[in-house]
Order: structure tokens, then sequence, then C-alpha cells
């Protein structure tokens, strides 16, 4: 008679193991296809990313950022002031006298004046050139030429030069109409204070129809313009403008109530108007 083995498995328990195992086999012989489908996918997703990163997530920080490169980059408009200034420095003059006396030593002036036609005629203020035995301006490009009153106003303080030796080109100002400006608009005025050629400074219109009598005379100009833009000796005959380059006065003088001849925040000009609506030539505005 055979002996049993515990340690032998009995052939029933070898069947469900059989069995099992077929079982295990037909199934992942089923699932096979879609878990290889799966993994395919996962693959091509893996690749794609891979051969294509996805964009890096935009931070508060990168929006700083850019909008400061923006900022940086940005060119911002010129202001009215510098406009003005490229408008009418070309028809800026720069007017020098003497005055040569036999019982004296020379009397030497500084003034300014402006361009006011394509023949290079001057305006300016008639104080800046009266008495003076010698005038000589210096136009924008630089030029120099002696100079004659050929026109003036006493009782406007205005006079008109013309050059001997004008430049080849000149460019006159754009002449503007002063009954459109107003009390607190932009007043800019360019000359030469103290012999420092072509400065600028601005301000507004102060008033209108101001009185201004010149100093050492006994005349008295009406209808002035009051600005309170700065206004120094050198700058007398120079134009006024408003925020369209346009010349709307020729500067005349300022007010100051000391023995002093600096400025106080008071200063005049003879509307463009009557500088040279009088003289014969109608304003262009």
């Amino acid at each position: 008679m055979m002996e049993n083995n515990p340690n032998t498995p009995s052939v029933t328990k070898l069947e469900k193991l059989r069995s099992l195992a077929k079982s295990v086999i037909l199934l992942l012989v089923k699932i096979a296809p879609f878990t290889l489908g799966v993994l395919a996918a996962f693959l091509a997703v893996f690749i794609y990313f891979a051969i294509f990163p996805p964009p890096k997530q935009i931070t508060t920080t990168d929006i700083k950022n850019t909008v400061n490169q923006v900022l940086a980059s940005a060119t911002p408009e010129p202001s009215f002031s510098s406009r003005v200034y490229q408008i009418i420095q070309p028809s800026l003059v720069l007017i020098e006298t003497s005055d040569s006396k036999a019982t004296s030593a020379p009397d030497y002036g500084l003034g300014s004046g402006v361009v006011i036609d394509k023949s290079g005629d001057i305006l300016t203020s008639l104080h800046v050139v009266k008495d003076a035995t010698d005038i000589r301006v210096t136009f924008a490009d630089g030029s120099q030429s002696a100079a004659r009153v050929i026109s003036s106003q006493p009782d406007n303080d205005i006079a008109v030069l013309q050059a001997q030796t004008p430049p080849q080109k000149v460019i006159p100002a754009v002449l503007g109409n002063p009954a459109a400006m107003h009390v607190g608009d932009e007043a800019y005025v360019v000359g030469n204070p103290f012999g420092l050629y072509s400065s600028m400074s601005s301000g507004v219109i102060s008033g209108f129809d101001r009185v201004f009598k010149i100093p050492k005379s006994d005349i008295e100009l009406h209808g002035m313009i009051q600005i309170d833009a700065a206004v120094n000796p050198g700058n007398s005959g120079g134009p006024l403008l408003n925020r369209d380059g346009s010349v709307i006065g020729i500067i005349t003088g300022i007010v100051n109530p000391t023995d002093q001849n600096f400025f106080v925040g008071i200063g005049f000009a003879v509307p463009i108007t009557v500088a040279v609506g009088s003289l014969g030539s109608p304003p262009l505005y």
C-alpha cells in the first residue's frame, strides 16, 4: 500500500492552481490591448511634452518687469515748451549796439529781435537800438551783419531793422493773434538775457491792456500784455510766444519796485498786432 506524502500536493490542489493560472493568462490576454493602448498614450504624451514643453506660467513679477520694460522704451511726446523753442529758434536774432560819442567812452547795449519776413527784416524794441551809432545782428545760423533802423514807432517802443548782409536762407516767425489769448494761457519768452544767446523762459499771461512807462523817459505804453515769464536785460525786443510757437508780442520791459534792473515777476510786451499792424504790414494769423 502506497503512503501519502504530506509535502506532495494533492491532485485537487494542482488542478486548482492550473485553473487559476489559466484564468489569469486569459485575463491578461483580454486586457493586453487596453493596457498597451494606455501605455502607448502615456508614452505619446510624454514624448509630446518633451518636444513641446508647456509655456511658463506668468507671474506677477513677470508682468511688472514687462510693464517696466515697455515704459522704459516708450518715447514721450515733446513738451509744448520744447516745440515752441524749436519753432522760434531759427527766427531769433541777437542785437548788439554801441554808441560812440566823441565826448565819452563807447556805450554798449544788448537786446533781442525776431525775423518777420522773407527779406530778413527784424522786429525789436526801439529802446534797444535808440541812439546807437553801430548795430550788429547775429542770426540763428551764426552769420553776422551790420544793420540799420528802417522804421520805428516811438509811441510803441518798436523798431524794424534791416541787415546789410542777411543770410541766404532766413526763416521768418509765424505771427499770432494776441486777441485769442486769455489770462492764464501759457506764455513763452525766447531771447538773449545778459547775452546768454537763445535762452527760454515760460509762464502765463497775467493780464491785458496794461500801462507801462519806459524807464528814464516820459513815454507811456498802453495796451500792454502782462506776463510772469522771466524777462531780464537782453530780452527786450525778443518774441513773446503762445503754445503754438506763434509770436503774439514783443518784449519791452519789466517792473521792479527797486532801482535794480532784474526780474521780479512782472514783464510787459507790445501786442504783435500793434507792433506790426501800425507799420503797414498786417499780422499773419
